[in-house]
């Protein structure tokens, strides 16, 4: 589904939705907001890139960060519940991954990226495994699979 096509529905449906973005940079929120009357769903779009930003806006707690890193399911999950909590928002979304080029090993890989999503108690959280070594590529097929989950589940 396009974004033009996810922007009607959202409207329609009178849902409001934000995000915590880390290696999208705010692509997300620049993709979300790019058309006129995006005021009527978009809340809030935090681009928590440094740790530090998610410890002290996201208020992620630093043993998670710690124990299994900021790209990590655990990290994704709760990037995404401390900003429901923040917003109020009905569909909360959280990006943490690594768009490269550098940065990545072998059991992070760049590419790898972690989607969370919630949807009232509905609380997806998603690997992916981008192929990509391009880090604008990684960065907008995160965005298109974003808009893609959302769109399914709304």
């Amino acid at each position: 589904m396009s974004i033009q096509l996810l922007h009607k529905k959202l409207i329609k449906r009178k849902l409001t939705i934000s995000v915590a973005e880390s290696c999208t940079g705010g692509l997300l929120a620049h993709n979300l907001t790019k058309l006129a009357n995006s005021s009527k769903y978009f809340q809030m779009g935090l681009t928590t890139y440094s740790n530090q930003a998610k410890i002290k806006i996201l208020k992620i707690n630093k043993n998670i960060i710690r124990k299994y890193g900021a790209v990590s399911p655990e990290c994704c999950k709760a990037m995404v519940q401390s900003l429901s909590k923040i917003s109020k928002s009905k569909i909360n979304v959280s990006i943490t991954g690594i768009a490269g080029p550098g940065g990545g090993s072998k059991e992070k890989p760049v590419g790898l990226v972690y989607i969370g999503i919630k949807k009232g108690k509905t609380l997806i959280i998603k690997e992916n495994k981008f192929k990509s070594r391009n880090r604008n590529s990684i960065q907008k097929l995160t965005v298109r699979t974003v808009i893609k989950i959302i769109s399914k589940i709304i």
